[in-house]
């Protein structure tokens, strides 16, 4: 009997398939089952990756829907009073929503449960006690600042303080649950849970015959934020106690502080620069704008996601890493390198595909932010080519070089957006944004490369020179 050639070629291509596939089946396995450090950082950064999926979504629709509740000027008002309240709120934490991730490991590798059980203690009676003060603070200054502010921004300030302590409390857990790999307590309860609750939470007002505007939004806002606080604050609680035995606590804050502070440095600069482009346009123009900017940012989210994704599960590592083999740690960071840069091209490139009916979703007049999208998705993959670097060189002891080249970058940022947002507008915003990104990475991957010999760059070799 005779076979043609096409029926030879069909009979074994089942198995070509399989072997070609067979790598790629290895990685996947390496991730889900493997019991190292590697495998666990895998997991964890799935997960985390997973979850911003999901988050991402969650968080466009909530956007969509309170923009054509409130209209363009409300939301304007409403979503840059949010974002305020949650830098000043990451900010109360001082640090200590970082430092966890890197004392918590080393304690519990050391067999320093003493101190381990005195880190938890101190760090939420801190936290919540710094952000209290910062939240008085603050809404002392509006109210005395309130004959210079304009009319429709004082009460939803004054009212949007009252999440601080709350925000402040959330990051902690975030940084506790990171540095024991728990990627559902880490990220439910911001990404998930508080995004839906504030959603449901609008409705029923709408509903119940609220006005819908930024002073109802931001009262949904501290319910909920309150309520997924609290949630989390005893899931970690509970999952601590169960992990750790009971016994004396050892408290050296003096260490712990100053420990924190190069790192709440570090924080400071990177938080204030992701979000100093929303705070910069609304200082110089008016809610509209400011609420067509907002919705262009969200809409980056699917890149976004990736490197933060990315950040969540490895900085705990990285902690590990650089108590032991240093050619490991330099492996492990390169991979990262890839973890990030590739999926965001991708994103990157779905974001401009799809960014104007987004965009238009949220109203007619958002359809303006759509070009500024090509220059801000540059300024992201930038950005990711270098990898998580802050996380690495924070968890290494550089923090203090870290926050550093973090000031130079908002310097810079702030100092481009002085000169272009009043000229070019929010076309301004945005070339402020991407130069600064361009600039960070290529500041951070150089850092990386001269204080730890690491070269953390998507396409420059292991070795030699950054």
């Amino acid at each position: 009997m005779r076979f043609s050639a096409a029926t030879t070629a069909e009979r074994f291509l089942p198995q070509r398939l399989a072997l070609r596939a067979r790598p790629l089946l290895g990685r996947v396995d390496a991730i889900l089952f493997a019991a190292d450090e590697r495998g666990e950082a895998g997991r964890v950064s799935l997960i985390a990756f997973s979850i911003r999926i999901v988050s991402a979504f969650i968080a466009f629709v909530s956007q969509v829907l309170m923009a054509r509740w409130l209209g363009s000027f409300e939301y304007g008002i409403f979503v840059l009073v949010w974002t305020t309240m949650v830098i000043v709120g990451s900010l109360s934490c001082l640090g200590f929503h970082t430092s966890v991730i890197r004392f918590i490991p080393e304690f519990r590798e050391r067999g320093m449960i003493a101190e381990l059980r005195g880190i938890v203690l101190a760090s939420r009676l801190f936290v919540l006690g710094a952000s209290t003060l910062i939240a008085l603070i603050g809404a002392l200054s509006v109210w005395l600042l309130s004959p210079w502010l304009e009319n429709y921004y004082v009460v939803p300030f004054l009212l949007g303080i009252f999440c601080l302590p709350m925000i402040a409390l959330s990051d902690l857990m975030q940084g506790i649950s990171r540095a024991n790999s728990w990627a559902m307590f880490a990220l439910l309860p911001t990404y998930i849970m508080r995004p839906i609750l504030i959603l449901a939470l609008m409705g029923i007002a709408l509903a119940c015959g609220f006005a819908p505007d930024a002073r109802t939004a931001i009262l949904a806002t501290i319910a909920a934020t309150y309520a997924t606080t609290i949630t989390q604050l005893v899931g970690v609680t509970q999952s601590m106690h169960a992990r750790t035995p009971a016994g004396p606590r050892k408290i050296d804050f003096a260490r712990w502080f100053v420990i924190s502070l190069p790192i709440f440095l570090v924080e400071s600069f990177f938080f204030l620069l992701t979000n100093a482009d929303v705070l910069m346009v609304g200082f110089y123009l008016n809610p509209d704008d400011v609420a067509v900017y907002f919705a262009t940012v969200k809409t980056l989210a699917l890149v976004h996601f990736v490197y933060f994704a990315v950040k969540a599960g490895v900085a705990q590592r990285y902690a590990h890493f650089t108590h032991g083999d240093s050619s490991k740690l330099a492996a492990f960071a390169r991979e990262t390198v890839t973890w990030t840069f590739w999926p965001s091209v991708l994103m990157g490139l779905v974001v401009i595909a799809l960014g104007k009916p987004m965009l238009i979703l949220f109203g007619p007049e958002f359809e303006a932010g759509y070009p500024l999208l090509f220059i801000l998705v540059l300024g992201v993959v930038a950005r990711s080519a270098v990898g998580p670097c802050e996380s690495l060189l924070t968890m290494s002891g550089n923090q203090n070089i870290c926050a550093l080249v973090f000031a130079l970058t908002l310097a810079l940022n702030i100092g481009m957006s002085f000169v272009l947002i009043p000229h070019l507008h929010l076309w301004g915003a945005a070339i402020a944004t991407a130069l600064s990104m361009v600039f960070e990475a290529a500041a951070l991957s150089f850092t990386v490369w001269r204080r730890l010999g690491i070269v953390m760059a998507i396409f420059m070799p292991a070795k030699g020179g950054a």
